[in-house]
């Protein structure tokens, strides 16, 4: 895509800095090339659900008990130096942080060269947690996806009912009794739309984004995408 004279000045005015290190920005990236060479790529995962694997193929616990998701883009996993951007983004308010990370996922799926979605649904939050925190961190990630890809953004479709306590902490039992009922879609009933992609920053058992591919194939969707920036292994 040809860089706007607009973009060029900015760049010029105002170049980009690694938000790791402080240097110099590579590639027109807020990240220098030591740094994103030190990123903890996800090179070898499950076809389904992308946790790590040892070598190509589909995890056992997907082949005995398949997600409500389709299939997930998980470009990196959640370790150093990728875990600072996350943290600070979510725990800090670092906003310039989203569009470097939505940079990052949106080269993982460029290289994927999978089939294009009709929407992008960022995971949604309460509305008393969004105003604690006062954004959405999956919502500023997937602003620059969206506008990259040409997507329909539908932050409005989904919409969380209950404030569920913080996953962090929680086993994976936990973690579905905690988000069982907490997603409800808003619109039409069937939706208008066949292919669907949620957006998150982080997965780390999957029952979030389970959870709402769940409510979003109850109201017709056929095929559930799952796109977020790094992916929590396994223990």
């Amino acid at each position: 895509m040809p860089v706007s004279w607009t973009t060029g000045l900015g760049h010029w005015l105002f170049p980009p800095l690694c938000l790791l290190c402080g240097a110099p920005g590579s590639g027109g990236l807020d990240l220098c090339g030591g740094c994103r060479h030190d990123l903890p790529a996800n090179s070898v995962f499950c076809r389904r659900c992308a946790t790590p694997l040892p070598v190509p193929g589909v995890c056992g616990r997907c082949q005995s008990r398949p997600p409500a998701f389709d299939m997930v883009v998980a470009p990196y996993l959640y370790q150093p130096p990728l875990d600072h951007l996350l943290i600070g983004l979510k725990f800090h308010g670092q906003l310039s942080h989203a569009p470097l990370l939505g940079q990052l996922l949106l080269e993982g799926l460029e290289r994927r060269r999978l089939p294009r979605p009709e929407v992008l649904i960022p995971v949604p939050m309460h509305p008393r947690r969004l105003r604690e925190r006062g954004f959405n961190q999956a919502l500023e990630i997937a602003r620059p996806v969206a506008r990259r890809l040409g997507l329909s953004l539908r932050w409005d479709l989904a919409v969380r009912l209950r404030p569920t306590p913080p996953q962090s902490g929680l086993n994976e039992a936990a973690r579905q009794r905690n988000l069982r009922d907490a997603f409800q879609c808003t619109g039409s009933d069937p939706l208008p739309y066949r292919h669907v992609a949620i957006l998150d920053d982080v997965m780390t058992t999957g029952s979030t984004v389970t959870e709402l591919a769940r409510v979003l194939k109850d109201r017709g969707v056929a095929t559930v995408s799952v796109w977020v920036c790094a992916r929590t292994p396994r223990t």
